[in-house]
């Protein structure tokens, strides 16, 4: 589905040019739940701002399915965001006046899909995140876990077959961060999707298919061979 090489992504802290990825190689297939781990500052977040067309590479290629989109128009790219990926974020991007329903129809809306069909699919997708019962519930009174099963149904809202989740158990108790993971697992496996994850947490990278460490903006490991920096 994905394919980066010799990505190359560099900033400037303080007039100094910090490589924040320096060459990464990578292939990402569909119906694997793959986790990036390391330190702070290893390249795991601009990992997942290219793999997302939210930030683009200073050199190399980042292709999906066979399309570049590197080096694609702001509206290209913006376009790949609304259609071919999901965003799960640890700190769930919930609106607080809106039901869980309306948050999780807003993609369909912004799309110009009628608000009576993306309530339809909004539901579908709440019961089958397990929170058919809690539709009409407003954020606040929503717990923690079942916000991000929310967060989750409106990053499935446009059937995307990408779905990249940034520190999704990072304010989850370990019971309700299990759950969250299983339901990922579950996505992953399920349909012509890849789940891609970010994270901290040793047991949560514990229940992907696929951990890629990363260090000093490179592929420390990667048990698939693909991102190995020879």
């Amino acid at each position: 589905m994905l394919e980066l090489v010799d990505v190359v992504r560099e900033y400037r802290i303080g007039g100094a040019p910090v490589r924040a990825l320096d060459g990464v190689s990578l292939r990402i297939d569909t119906g694997g739940f793959v986790a990036v781990v390391g330190p702070s500052g290893a390249g795991k977040s601009t990992l997942l701002h290219l793999l997302g067309a939210l930030d683009v590479p200073d050199s190399g290629s980042i292709r999906f399915r066979g399309t570049e989109i590197g080096d694609s128009s702001e509206e290209r790219r913006a376009e790949f965001r609304r259609h071919e990926v999901g965003f799960v974020f640890q700190f769930f991007n919930l609106l607080p006046t809106l039901t869980a329903w309306e948050n999780v129809a807003i993609p369909k809306l912004l799309d110009g899909i009628p608000l009576r069909r993306a309530r339809i699919r909004a539901l579908e997708l709440l019961d089958l995140v397990g929170l058919g019962d809690r539709a009409a519930h407003r954020p606040a009174e929503l717990s923690g876990g079942q916000m991000q099963r929310v967060a989750v149904a409106r990053a499935l809202m446009m059937d995307p077959p990408l779905i990249l989740a940034d520190e999704p158990t990072g304010n989850l108790d370990t019971v309700t961060g299990a759950a969250v993971l299983a339901l990922l697992a579950e996505i992953a496996r399920t349909g012509e999707r890849a789940v891609v994850m970010v994270t901290h947490d040793a047991e949560a990278a514990a229940a992907t298919d696929r951990v890629i460490r990363m260090r000093d903006g490179r592929i420390d490991a990667d048990p698939a061979g693909e991102g190995a920096v020879r």
